[in-house]
């Protein structure tokens, strides 16, 4: 077996030169193919009411998952083609638990826009093998809840308290202080006190102490 007659560098040495080639290799990416990307630049236009779908998809750069198939859609409910307010109601109400007051974080969707007057409905799906059978049940799905909450029906939808239990277990599980018992997910103020409780004004107090000093 022959001597190591130092000729040669450690391993230490060895795995710190395939860093380094590693470290160049990305950087001749950047400085070469980075500026190609120029040609596929598009501006940013934001959703209109024309496409209210906001589709979210995962990937793992080509590598194989079962979380790749999963679509999720997320969909102001002021967007969608409903006739009337009793439309709006009964759409939030056959949502149920996929109805939310405020958009969800990894939607794209702001709460300060017009679309957040009726809330958001976010539908998920991983049930098939492939991402376009997903989505397109998530598709269907969404065109029979609009179709059934645009059908005229006599039952008072309009009166119905909608369901806020998920919304309430949320905020009890986040424990971010709105979970304490009296508020509610929105903390009392001043300005939430009835004025009907304040005792009335007695203008003629004053009056009546006077002669009796």
């Amino acid at each position: 077996m022959p001597t190591w007659s130092g000729s040669d560098i450690p391993v230490a040495g060895h795995l710190l030169h395939r860093q380094q080639r590693q470290t160049l290799y990305y950087m001749r990416l950047i400085e070469h193919e980075i500026p190609k990307l120029v040609a596929f630049r598009k501006p940013f236009v934001p959703p209109t009411a024309a496409t209210p779908l906001v589709i979210r998809s995962v990937d793992f750069s080509g590598e194989q998952h079962p979380l790749t198939a999963k679509r999720s859609v997320v969909v102001p409910v002021a967007h969608l083609p409903l006739r009337n307010e009793v439309a709006f109601q009964k759409a939030k109400l056959l949502a149920g638990v996929r109805w939310n007051p405020e958009p969800p974080r990894d939607s794209g969707i702001s709460a300060d826009e017009d679309a957040a007057k009726h809330g958001f409905i976010k539908i998920a799906c991983e049930d098939f093998p492939r991402a376009n059978m997903n989505l397109k049940w998530i598709s269907d799905t969404l065109d029979k809840l609009v179709l059934e909450a645009n059908a005229e029906d006599e039952a008072p939808y309009q009166w119905l308290p909608l369901d806020t239990r998920h919304l309430d277990s949320k905020v009890r599980k986040s424990k971010k202080g709105d979970h304490v018992r009296g508020r509610g997910g929105l903390r009392p103020s001043l300005k939430d006190f009835p004025t009907e409780w304040l005792p009335k004004r007695q203008e003629n107090v004053i009056s009546s102490i006077l002669p009796f000093q």
